[in-house]
């Protein structure tokens, strides 16, 4: 049976990306408020529901973290390009097919798609390059 290597430090810096990037990205200076009128949820709303929230993407950020570096390395990847597209692959397989499925199946919104989509790209290219050459 094949030996798996994860390095936690990668683990813990993808972590961290993630949520800098997600502060900034659902921020009034980029997408809160477009997020905001495609789910409607306001700042009253989202308040009291913020602990919950950041507590539950920071365990999705750590379980995303290592399976993503569990791709990088079982496909043996080396080097931050070849990390950035098992990070690509792993969002086209996993979160834009399902994705795709709540605006076509369930009546969804494109444009809430195109603004969580995008996030969810990004940080897994950036978290795939990390893995791919700290990893």
């Amino acid at each position: 049976m094949p030996t798996i290597a994860i390095n936690p430090w990668a683990v813990a810096a993808c972590v961290l990306v993630r949520f800098l990037i997600g502060g900034l990205w659902y921020s009034p200076l980029l997408f809160l408020r477009a997020w905001q009128a495609e789910t409607g949820v306001d700042d009253a709303a989202m308040k009291p529901r913020m602990p919950g929230a950041l507590g539950s993407d920071l365990l999705g950020a750590i379980l995303m973290s290592i399976v993503l570096a569990l791709g990088v390395d079982f496909t043996r990847t080396d080097g931050a390009a070849g990390g950035a597209v098992v990070g690509v692959a792993a969002w086209v397989g996993f979160v834009a097919v399902t994705s795709i499925g709540r605006v076509t199946y369930e009546g969804g919104r494109w444009r809430l798609f195109l603004i969580n989509g995008a996030y969810n790209l990004v940080t897994l290219v950036i978290m795939g390059a990390i893995l791919g050459q700290w990893g």
